[in-house]
């Protein structure tokens, strides 16, 4: 099928699901449309084994769109762009250590406790996956997904401080899950040394060389944006600093991710400030709104219609049944450790632990990250095990952190400033 017909398919779908929800279902935008589109590829995957040959043509949909190039290759820029452009730097700045600890240690750390977990679990059904692919696991499926918290943080009305902390956690955690997932993954497919010393210098390449790039990108767009005073040719130039930065940090070997965070958190703020008059400022945010609106519908579109394209058997049920908990776990861990060290200096609310555990969504970047492993068994059970993981993370978790936040919030949630 020509990409075009598929896109046409894709857009037709939001539309009709976006109408459909908030005519009569009230849900948050991407959540309906996520399970919409799970509903209706769940209805084929029935009516196939009912004899229908619907399943089949929504199959062929389904496999011609490559997820993973899709979305690491393709939207994944753009997510961050304008996630980024909404980040005040100076309350990042005065959230820098927790941003940071959760950003580095504590995916460091789910990373090696969830491959831990998956290793035993695993093993108690059967799988006999090696260690180092549950470390993969580990790492896809440990970092918060910005594309999803940001898409829920908008329904929220979190606090200012809260919603960074969110927010620059996701942005910044998700570059550093995707730099240990590409560490491990060279490892195991023997693109790379396996020593302690050739995987810290892959990822000092990859993150810190992806921030300084960024940076370095950022800086000259920044100045190109001083110079202009026409909002039409301004927005170019950050599409331009969006693809062209995507494209180039990659092809540099470092993290495209990391390096567009950076560039988005230097025009959202300095080129905010200094390089725009008001007219600008108002057409650039709501050109990236809308960008950003329209390829969340098409992301969480495909994350619901992906279903089609993996194989179910009860052991792989299982499986996602008992690491969906102790993915929490992990991530409980992983977060309050860093609150328990961070509060000698400064005081945190005895539920900021609880929120950030439960408000740490997955997305579709850990189905794009499962479906990049090698061919094989293995990949298979992965990939449906992290499947099952975000439909929960973002359908149960994202549904009930805004209440559960509003009411933990009242309770003693007080963040100092």
């Amino acid at each position: 099928m020509d990409i075009i017909d598929i896109i046409a398919i894709l857009i037709t779908f939001s539309a009709v699901f976006s109408y459909f929800n908030y005519q009569y279902f009230h849900l948050p935008r991407t959540i309906g449309l996520m399970l919409s589109a799970l509903i209706l590829a769940s209805g084929l995957i029935v009516a196939g084994q009912l004899g229908w040959d619907v399943k089949n043509q929504a199959l062929i949909i389904a496999r011609s769109i490559d997820f993973n190039r899709v979305l690491l290759n393709g939207m994944l820029g753009f997510l961050l762009f304008a996630g980024a452009l909404n980040v005040e730097l100076n309350e990042l700045i005065n959230q820098k250590w927790v941003v940071f600890s959760l950003a580095t240690g504590g995916v460091i750390l789910s990373t090696i406790m969830v491959g831990g977990f998956a290793w035993v679990v695993f093993d108690v059904l059967k799988f006999h996956i090696p260690f180092m692919y549950c470390l993969l696991f580990g790492a896809l499926i440990s970092p918060t997904d910005p594309v999803a918290v940001i898409s829920i943080l908008k329904t929220m009305h979190a606090p200012r401080s809260l919603e960074t902390q969110m927010a620059g956690e996701s942005l910044f955690n998700d570059g550093v899950g995707v730099v240990v997932f590409i560490v491990l993954l060279r490892i195991v497919t023997g693109g790379h040394g396996s020593g302690v010393e050739d995987a810290l210098l892959l990822f000092a390449e990859e993150a810190i060389g992806g921030i300084l790039f960024g940076l370095c990108a950022g800086y000259i767009a920044y100045q190109m944006l001083k110079r202009v005073d026409n909002y039409q040719v301004e927005i170019l130039i950050t599409l331009g600093l969006v693809t062209g930065g995507y494209t180039g940090a990659n092809a540099l070997h470092t993290s495209g991710p990391l390096a567009i965070v950076a560039a988005g958190l230097m025009i959202g703020n300095q080129g905010r400030s200094f390089a725009m008059s008001e007219l600008t400022r108002k057409n650039l945010d709501t050109f990236w709104e809308l960008i950003d609106e329209i390829l969340n519908a098409l992301l969480f579109i495909l994350i619901g219609m992906e279903v089609l394209a993996l194989e179910f058997r009860l052991q792989h049920l299982m499986a996602g049944l008992l690491l969906i908990p102790l993915v929490l776990l992990a991530r409980l861990i992983s977060v309050g450790i860093p609150f328990s060290l961070l509060r000698i200096r400064r005081s945190y609310g005895s539920n900021a632990v609880k929120i950030l555990t439960w408000g740490g969504l997955r997305g579709g970047i850990a189905v794009a990250l499962a479906l990049s492993l090698p061919s094989g068994p293995t990949r298979g059970v992965i990939l449906v095990v992290t499947y099952m993981i975000v439909v929960f993370s973002i359908a149960v978790q994202g549904l009930t952190i805004g209440r559960l936040m509003r009411r933990w919030e009242k309770t003693d949630y007080h963040q100092n400033p």
